[in-house]
């Protein structure tokens, strides 16, 4: 009995192509599902909700702000399990959490529902579905394409949510937004069986190398459990070597902590501008609503610039590229001061989209060229909670400064002085060198 269960768990599809694309392939289902939870989406369907139901504005926003907040209070430990079990049984997880928080949405009457089962949702799916879980994965299967593999997970999110924001509202009009709710809340339930039948740990556990060299003629793809397990051994012990910290180590370096202050400087700046955008150019510069809703999805679509991003930081390194994405924003925000038309406003979006979109995704991948694979998901998570305090508190700062000055000058030039600092910050934060007997392990 336990063999034949053994042989089950071991099972695999056969696939013609690396493995490694069908795990990083299904990720994007589940950030897809986890996206509907997210700040941008709530945002985007708000309107749906509070026409039903006369709730308080502030209650999907603070259901936003806390949800992230406690995302960044468990990264840290999502991290550490996920490079000790990785994504194959995390991911279910956070789909399950999550399918029954969607469809608890959909049943409730009061604002206090709403608020508890939106939280958990966005707290366990953000690290299991979108950020720590999945970039973990991604960093374990890719070695020379591992930038394109972060960037693929970079711009899952940003296409969920304009996929989902339209979805949503199509629904809506044939039903109502709790019929939108539970339908999202089945499918990631669904999702469970196929994530627990694909997902695995890393390469090495299916006799594979990352990049998809294999370990030797005898590891097949579908072989029983013992072939598989040869397969496992002889792609350890061919494994190529990479510096790799520990989490411990990592974090008793001055680059963790400068790259962690970039990050959350980044999300503080950017946060807030991207929370008040619509606004601001609708007062101040003349757009129409929808102009300047218009504006803000061409910024956000742009995020497929992350792919090249990802090329680019092949040859420049991830590090120089932050220097240049962020020097840009900086100087692409202190511009919106002067943007008074529509053409103006388009340009300011363009530049942000193309340049600053891609910053997330390059953080993550300075962890990885910096500290290895060995203990990315610890080193990972413990940088989540920079990103998600910056992300709550960019998103308090303009509504309070156009509160108390009637302007968003004072919140435009706060970002540009975030993104300032930080690309200063991360043009000095160089690659951390190990002590000599700890250089060099075995991936």
């Amino acid at each position: 009995m336990a063999s034949s269960l053994s042989a089950l768990l071991d099972w695999r599809p056969n696939t013609p192509f690396y493995y490694g694309w069908l795990v990083l392939g299904l990720s994007g289902a589940g950030a897809f599902v986890a996206t509907a939870v997210a700040g941008v989406v709530l945002g985007g369907v708000q309107s749906f909700i509070l026409e039903d139901t006369l709730w308080p504005r502030t209650s999907i926003g603070l259901a936003s702000s806390c949800g992230v907040w406690l995302s960044g209070v468990f990264a840290p430990f999502a991290g550490r399990l996920a490079d000790r079990y990785g994504p194959r049984w995390l991911m279910p997880v956070g789909v399950i959490v999550l399918g029954v928080s969607m469809v608890s949405i959909g049943g409730v009457h009061t604002a206090w529902q709403f608020f508890i089962a939106a939280v958990i949702g966005r707290a366990i799916s953000q690290p299991f579905l979108i950020g720590v879980v999945p970039r973990t994965m991604a960093v374990n299967f890719f070695n020379r394409r591992r930038n394109i593999a972060l960037a693929l997970t970079g711009i899952y999110r940003p296409i969920s949510g304009a996929l989902i924001i339209q979805a949503f509202a199509l629904i809506t009009l044939l039903a109502d937004w709790r019929t939108a709710f539970r339908l999202l809340g089945f499918f990631s339930l669904f999702l469970a069986i196929p994530m627990i039948i694909i997902m695995r740990r890393r390469p090495e556990d299916i006799g594979l190398l990352p990049d998809g060299a294999r370990a030797s003629a005898a590891t097949g793809s579908s072989g029983s459990s013992a072939t598989q397990r040869g397969g496992r051994a002889a792609a350890q012990e061919t494994a190529p070597a990479e510096a790799s910290w520990t989490s411990r180590e990592a974090m008793r370096t001055k680059a963790f902590w400068m790259v962690s202050m970039v990050a959350f400087l980044n999300v503080t700046g950017s946060s807030g501008l991207g929370f008040s955008l619509v606004p601001y150019l609708h007062e101040f510069a003349g757009l129409s609503t929808p102009q300047a809703a218009g504006v803000l999805s061409v910024s956000t679509f742009l995020a497929l610039s992350s792919l090249v991003w990802g090329q680019v930081a092949g040859k420049l390194t991830p590090r120089w590229c932050i220097v240049a994405a962020m020097a840009v924003s900086t100087l692409a925000t202190l511009a919106l001061l002067e943007v008074n038309s529509l053409a103006a406003a388009y340009a300011y979006g363009v530049f942000w989209g193309l340049f600053h979109s891609a910053l997330e995704v390059l953080m993550y991948m300075v962890l990885a060229d910096y500290f290895g694979r060995n203990s990315y998901g610890a080193i990972a998570g413990a940088m989540r909670p920079f990103e998600a305090g910056g992300l709550g508190l960019g998103q308090i700062v303009g509504p309070v400064v156009y509160d108390l000055t009637g302007s968003y000058t004072i919140l435009i030039l706060f970002s540009a002085v975030a993104q300032g600092c930080g690309m200063l910050l991360m043009a000095v934060a160089r690659r951390p060198e190990r002590p000599a007997p700890l250089a060099v392990e075995a991936a």
